[in-house]
């Protein structure tokens, strides 16, 4: 499928993001939003962390303070990019090069990371409008959730689930060993992860004639795949995904903080309840991922995912996997 097919290209709120500043933005949002009470439509946000929640990345930090070092580091991202070795070959190298423990692993991040300004108000917008919001990375489990917990309070980010891979960490902080959530060579393969949700989503609707839309933001083109299966793509003003997008026809929407996040999807919410009604595909859809809503009709995928897991009730994979 060519790139420029892989988002709905009708898709286009940058005009009205650009026209406020974030500042201008933040101020509008302090009010809370709820959607409308007849909004059947279940909204499911995905986003990365490190570069999209957190300015900087949780891992670069570690290894540049407690592994490998900045240089060394750089020498094996370029591994990654040329294709020389795998993404996950690679992070394996660089978790092991770690020696800290984890506390005070954790306390360098604490004093290295900067939160995006607007994540907390949109997150409560999230919360107060029912739409689950999910942490999608590449990263180690135990450390976004405990950073998470650091930043939020473990109360609020209780209500963040996250998918990425978990870790095997001794106390000493001599040994840390990715476990890995999937077998591929990406370790977790986030398009994967992606599917399985919006089959859950379906699953879990109270409204059999409504498809769920989701909605990813992201900041490099290593969130690519997970992008592909949204509805929505919100990318981080001036970085590698928008450059990407812009490059290859891929409709997005520019966000500079979650301040315009937030603004973009209540827009996408209202629109698709004025045109909709919240009934049958959303307003704004991707074509590509309809393969996968057709198999969450089926019943052919569920997942475990923040918000709809808990009443997905395991069923038998039919013969139409095959065809894909």
């Amino acid at each position: 499928m060519a790139p420029s097919a892989l988002l709905p290209q009708r898709l286009d709120l940058s005009t009205s993001t650009k026209s406020k500043s974030s500042s201008q933005t933040r101020q509008a949002l302090q009010t809370p939003f709820r959607q409308p009470p007849s909004t059947k439509r279940k909204i499911v946000c995905f986003s990365d962390f490190d570069g999209t929640i957190f300015l900087q990345d949780t891992g670069h930090v570690l290894f540049d303070a407690h592994g490998c070092g900045p240089t060394r580091r750089r020498d094996l991202d370029a591994e990654i990019h040329t294709g020389t070795r795998s993404f996950k070959a690679v992070s394996e190298d660089l978790w092991s090069s770690l020696s800290v423990p984890f506390t005070p692993g954790l306390d360098t991040m604490k004093a290295s990371l900067e939160i995006d300004p607007d994540f907390r108000t949109f997150h409560k917008f999230c919360l107060a409008n029912n739409i689950p919001f999910n942490v999608i990375s590449a990263g180690l489990k135990p450390i976004l959730r405990r950073v998470l917990d650091q930043w939020l309070g473990e109360e609020e980010s209780a209500h963040i689930a996250i998918l990425a891979n978990d870790a095997d960490i001794n106390t000493p902080g001599t040994s840390w060993r990715p476990l890995w959530r999937h077998e591929s060579e990406l370790g977790h393969d986030k398009a994967l992860s992606i599917q399985e949700a919006r089959g859950a989503a379906t699953l879990a609707s109270p409204f059999p004639d409504t498809v769920p839309l989701v909605v990813f933001i992201g900041d490099g083109v290593s969130d690519l795949p997970a992008a592909r299966q949204a509805d929505v793509l919100f990318a981080r003003r001036g970085l590698r995904l928008e450059e990407y997008c812009v490059e290859n026809g891929i409709a997005y929407v520019p966000f500079d903080t979650f301040a315009d996040v937030q603004r973009g999807v209540r827009e996408i919410m209202e629109e698709d309840e004025r045109e909709t009604g919240g009934l049958g595909w959303p307003v704004r859809r991707n074509e590509g991922a309809d393969v996968w809503r057709c198999l969450s009709a089926r019943g052919e995928v569920f997942p475990e995912v923040g918000g709809v897991h808990e009443v997905v009730e395991p069923v038998r994979r039919g013969p139409f996997l095959a065809l894909l």
